[in-house]
């Protein structure tokens, strides 16, 4: 085997110098140009080219292997894709969509989380409206609540490691496949805890946590009354509630919820919500020691009449904004408006207490992040304990996100509604063939009646006219001519006048010119 020493390529010079009138230029074509073909068979078959055939297929403009080698380096993989829940625009259900997005990538102080399981809450519903304070700029992937596996640590990440079961509270990008997340809103989860347990528990009961434990302190013998008592905050209120002897709870919801929620045998007097004032003052005149309200609105007036002497007033949400599909400015401005202003002197001199919470504001506003990891740690005591335990309405497909949204607009379910990346949607109903216009239908009937016409008329022999062929043999038939001349055939006539007309046009001579000619 002979080897070959490279020589260095040679670039072609800037500058073309016109040959002179004398110069003849040789004009080489690809036949002729046995270096630039010979290289290329040679790279096609696998083997090197010379350094001439490089240097060569450089000056006339092709690639060189080493160039070719280069660039297939240099070619990247298509970014890996995902699917995610992502709100298009601020308003109805239509902005909710289904979409592919790139895989993100932990960045330093992240995990990647595989998600498992994902909570649905009521404030997912107000930033698709666009009703909370600095809502985020669209297109954007919603959710705050997952639950999942590690896939990768970004770098300074202490106490994750690939493979931990975990829970997360990221800002944001919750509902999709995949999500990076800053370590000081990831928890790990019990190993006997599902995925969907996790994503039912976390956010609902630090809420609950919170309010029932800090903001209210509830003793033994006092009684509460409890706004959506049916939700999954609700819940996890009177489940936490049920861990102090001798509390007597209030629970406002719908009527449909009531056989289900009595079931449980947690709460002392359900009531509708239409007159719920009236009912709580039929059980105790002088009314409750604490009031928990997620609604805002008028129900601000009246939860802070029914407090008794020393009560405590606790606001944790505003659902009343959220009145239809879309964002309405009218609701928004009502329902703050309909709330009386409460001097810190009235309550001075009436014993009463007002207290709010917003865990949004405290997580990423205010830096809670090590007060909620501690609240975390506790919630997952109680469930180890068995004290506590999630209920989980029901779990839906990323695909039938709307359909999940819409049930908890409607105040329909009890319990945490659950999104899971790896269920398979419902089936959709099949869409109903769209209706010819009358014009259509008229025009498609009169083209079916031109072809059965047209199909009549071949079946009878093709018409009136008849093909000349078909005319000769008939007339052979029937004896009407000894025998049909080429003028009878094309409906000429037979009229002897046009005898010499007819021979000179098959090449025969006429009487007067054979005597011409002698």
């Amino acid at each position: 085997m002979t080897e070959t020493t490279e020589a260095p390529v040679v670039a072609p010079t800037a500058e073309t110098k016109t040959p002179s009138p004398t110069t003849e230029t040789a004009v080489v074509t690809p036949a002729e140009n046995g270096h630039a073909e010979g290289g290329d068979a040679k790279v096609a078959a696998g083997e090197t080219a010379t350094g001439d055939e490089q240097s060569a297929a450089a000056t006339n403009g092709g690639t060189t292997p080493d160039e070719k080698a280069k660039a297939e380096e240099k070619k990247e993989d298509p970014p890996k894709e995902m699917r995610a829940v992502v709100l298009t625009g601020f308003g109805g259900f239509k902005n909710v969509k289904i979409l592919k997005k790139p895989e993100p990538a932990p960045q330093a102080g992240e995990v990647l989380i595989r998600v498992k399981a994902c909570g649905l809450n009521f404030q997912d519903l107000m930033v698709r409206l666009g009703a909370i304070d600095s809502p985020p700029k669209t297109p954007t992937i919603l959710g705050f609540e997952c639950a999942g596996e590690i896939e990768a640590v970004g770098e300074e990440v202490e106490g994750f490691k690939v493979g931990d079961r975990v829970v997360a509270l990221p800002e944001f990008r919750a509902w999709s496949e995949l999500v990076a997340v800053p370590t000081k809103y990831v928890y790990h989860i019990p190993e006997e805890m599902t995925f969907q347990d996790a994503a039912a528990i976390v956010m609902n009961y630090l809420v609950a946590y919170i309010l029932i434990f800090d903001l209210v302190s509830l003793r033994e013998g006092k009684s509460l009354l409890l706004h959506s008592v049916g939700g999954g905050v609700g819940q996890a209120i009177v489940q936490l509630a049920r861990t102090v002897p001798n509390v007597t709870i209030f629970g406002v919801c719908s009527k449909s919820k009531h056989e289900a929620l009595a079931a449980t045998g947690l709460i002392d007097h359900l009531i509708d919500r239409t007159d719920y004032v009236n009912e709580v003052r039929k059980v105790t005149t002088e009314g409750v020691d604490i009031v928990m309200d997620c609604l805002c609105g008028e129900e601000c007036n009246r939860g802070y009449g029914l407090l008794k002497p020393m009560g405590k007033y606790i606001l944790y949400g505003s659902s009343n904004v959220v009145t239809g599909e879309t964002k309405s400015f009218f609701s928004v401005a009502r329902s703050w408006w309909q709330v009386d202003k409460v001097s810190p002197i009235k309550l001075f001199d009436e014993n009463k207490s007002l207290a709010g919470f917003n865990l949004r504001h405290l997580l990423y506003q205010q830096d809670g992040a090590e007060y909620v990891r501690s609240t975390v740690d506790k919630i997952f005591g109680l469930w180890k304990d068995g004290k506590v335990k999630p209920v989980v309405d029901s779990a839906w497909a990323l695909e039938d996100v709307a359909e999940a949204m819409q049930k908890m607009h409607d105040r329909k379910n009890i319990g945490k509604l659950v999104l899971d990346p790896s269920m398979e949607p419902k089936p959709k109903p099949a869409t109903p063939a769209k209706s010819k216009s009358k014009k259509q239908a008229s025009e498609d009937k009169g083209a079916k009646k031109d072809k059965d016409d047209d199909k009549k008329a071949v079946e009878n022999g093709g018409g009136d006219e008849k093909k000349e062929g078909d005319a000769a043999e008939e007339a052979k038939a029937n004896g009407d001519a000894e025998e049909a001349t080429p003028a009878q055939v094309n409906g000429d006539g037979a009229e002897k006048k046009d005898e010499p007309a007819a021979a000179a046009t098959n090449g025969d001579a006429t009487e007067s010119e054979k005597k011409e000619s002698s």
